[in-house]
């Protein structure tokens, strides 16, 4: 037995191995201090506890590293982690922070909030925005359309088809002016470069069909139909955050890393 390496009895002399609570030879117990002893780390840096943020897209900054090791860390033009060539990003536009164990962001009420990419599909609020490409879109329910019926001589109005639409997709331009306005059909509706109901054939960063949106109640359901660059849907107040996440702030696009315990 190598007795460097365990903890030695102080009442016989003999080494115990490292997690056993009582000496083996005399049966004498191993001090709680020594049983519940971790080591530390050299620095807060190697914390696997903690996450980080790896900045993915930030004109010229590629590949920064943001150690996120205090509790608090806001995110802005001011605070821990600071953007000042950024337009779009508020003085105090987020807060990272841990709550029982997890990474939490907070919108800290800024005025372009903050989008987490979607996994899958995730539910929508009427009026909530989301990102696909290089597009900021508004998803509002809309509601029944009465039909005024006949005229006063009984003649009816002449128009294009009508058909059945519970919601539209609002395409929204800078200075908070709405662009490009679909109205979805009883399948709801799919956005892409190409071959969508709701078409940006300039968007690059766009895939042929990038999305897709469907009713689901009162709310509505965005789905990324496995698109190369990812649909990214503004968090309402805070969100709970996982590894491999990305978060949009302003034009900054980030990756959220965390360490295994």
């Amino acid at each position: 037995m190598d007795l460097a390496r365990h903890y030695v009895c102080r009442s016989c002399w003999t080494g115990v191995p490292a997690g056993h609570k009582f000496c083996g030879r005399c049966g004498t117990p191993v001090p709680p201090a020594v049983r519940d002893l971790k080591t530390n780390f050299f620095g807060e840096m190697q914390n696997p506890a903690k996450a980080k943020l790896i900045l993915i897209r930030g004109e010229g900054m590629d590949g920064l590293s943001f150690h996120l090791k205090a509790e608090q860390h806001i995110v802005g033009r001011q605070g821990q982690l600071i953007f000042p060539d950024d337009p779009f990003v508020s003085p105090r536009h987020a807060n990272f922070f841990y709550r029982d164990g997890h990474l939490v962001v907070r919108d800290e009420g800024s005025l372009n909030g903050v989008f987490v990419r979607v996994r899958g599909s995730i539910p929508l609020k009427s009026g909530q925005t989301f990102l696909a490409g290089e597009q900021v879109l508004r998803v509002d329910a809309l509601a029944p359309i009465s039909d005024d019926g006949p005229d006063a001589d009984g003649t009816a109005f002449y128009g294009s088809p009508r058909k059945d639409v519970t919601f539209k997709v609002t395409q929204v331009f800078r200075g908070s002016v709405d662009g490009a306005v679909v109205q979805a059909g009883a399948r709801g509706l799919t956005l892409g470069r190409d071959g969508a109901d709701m078409n940006f054939p300039e968007d690059l960063f766009l895939s042929g069909e990038h999305c897709r949106l469907e009713q689901n109640g009162r709310d509505f359901i965005l789905t990324d139909l496995n698109s190369r660059n990812g649909t990214y849907a503004r968090i309402v107040e805070e969100r709970v955050l996982q590894h491999g996440d990305y978060v949009f702030i302003g034009r900054k696009l980030l990756r959220v890393e965390m360490n295994s315990n």
